[in-house]
């Protein structure tokens, strides 16, 4: 794939999807780039979306889109083993902020962590929605947030402020007001660029697709879930559909909380809404609380240790991930971000 693309790549794009043909890399990449670039129009961008969904993205439409986003992206440089656990929500059932909340309980356990979100677009509390309400800075610049992963294992990547481009598809997205190739990408370009993922997807069509991108791609470990429940994340009320690469090869297993020691627990307790209520959920499994949102919590905390390479299995890194909460550690990282955040805005003010 070059750089330089076509002029009329989203007109040319559509003229093939609408009869029926798939993209190529190639095609689907200029598409994407002629979009990233300002040079399409909202009506052309919202067809192609919608062009796009009807006929069903393909593993080369999905690639095209994601190299695409990375080579815009402003990078930041991460140890090889930093892992994302990030999903693409849209799953629609209202979970707290689980991936949020993994993110500290992992970089306690020192699993170097890169967390790539946004605000809110599906729900009422988005990871940066989340973090800023909790008195951390969603939003750090680049160089703050390669210091913090330095420093401490963790960081958070406000995708707009690494994905400047993307702002120039915001308007056809929520004017079709579907789901769209964006959502599947938007997780896989961390600019960190991490290579070892737990990622959840709003339907389990596209585990194994997903995970066969990400191999394409080059990366190392990753999980791809979603539960039979309706989850993007592993859930505790239901087994879990995951496709694994690993080793550079992709295969397909279900996950049952119950293998793994948890007894299968009904979603209504870990269902989230306003932020004070998602707020309230974290704090409580950060300060040890048993219950549903810890175990939830501890599962995908796990997985995350496991692809990281911190546990040799989903089952050592429960227990990490357990000793990272009830030793305080992971409580011990909010406050850390927290005094950081009072403190540049002391500096700023």
């Amino acid at each position: 794939m070059t750089p330089s693309t076509p002029p009329q790549a989203v007109r040319q794009a559509l003229q093939r999807l609408v009869v029926g043909q798939d993209l190529s890399v190639d095609q689907a990449y200029d598409a994407a780039a002629e979009i990233m670039r300002g040079e399409s129009s909202d009506a052309q961008i919202g067809g192609l979306l919608t062009a796009l969904r009807v006929k069903g993205e393909t593993v080369d439409e999905i690639r095209g889109f994601v190299t695409a986003m990375r080579h815009r992206a402003i990078r930041l440089v991460a140890p090889s083993e930093t892992v994302d656990p990030c999903g693409t929500g849209g799953d629609g059932r209202g979970t707290f902020n689980v991936s949020t909340t993994v993110a500290f309980v992992a970089a306690a356990a020192g699993c170097p962590i890169a967390k790539h979100g946004n605000r809110s677009v599906s729900s009422n509390c988005g990871s940066a929605d989340l973090l800023e309400h909790l008195g951390v800075d969603p939003s750090p610049d680049p160089q703050a947030a390669a210091d913090q992963l330095r420093e401490h294992g963790l960081c958070f990547l406000y995708a707009p402020r690494f994905h400047a481009a993307a702002r120039h598809a915001a308007t056809a997205r929520r004017e079709i007001g579907v789901r769209s190739i964006f959502n599947l990408v938007g997780p896989m370009t961390n600019p960190a660029g991490c290579r070892r993922q737990l990622m959840g997807v709003f339907d389990a069509q596209w585990c194994a697709p997903v995970a066969r991108v990400l191999q394409e791609l080059g990366s190392d470990h990753c999980l791809v879930v979603h539960s039979e429940d309706g989850l993007d994340e592993i859930s505790i009320a239901a087994p879990t559909h995951v496709a694994e690469l690993r080793d550079g090869r992709v295969t397909s297993r279900t996950l049952d909380p119950r293998e793994l020691g948890f007894e299968l627990q009904p979603l209504d307790p870990i269902l989230g809404g306003e932020m004070e209520k998602n707020a309230a959920l974290t704090l409580s499994v950060l300060e040890g609380s048993a219950g549903p949102a810890r175990d939830i919590v501890l599962l995908n905390a796990a997985a995350t240790l496991y692809v990281g390479g911190i546990s040799e299995s989903i089952e050592a890194g429960v227990a990490a991930a357990a000793d990272a909460v009830d030793s305080g550690r992971a409580r011990q990282m909010l406050r850390t971000f927290q005094q950081e955040s009072r403190d540049r805005d002391v500096r700023a003010a």
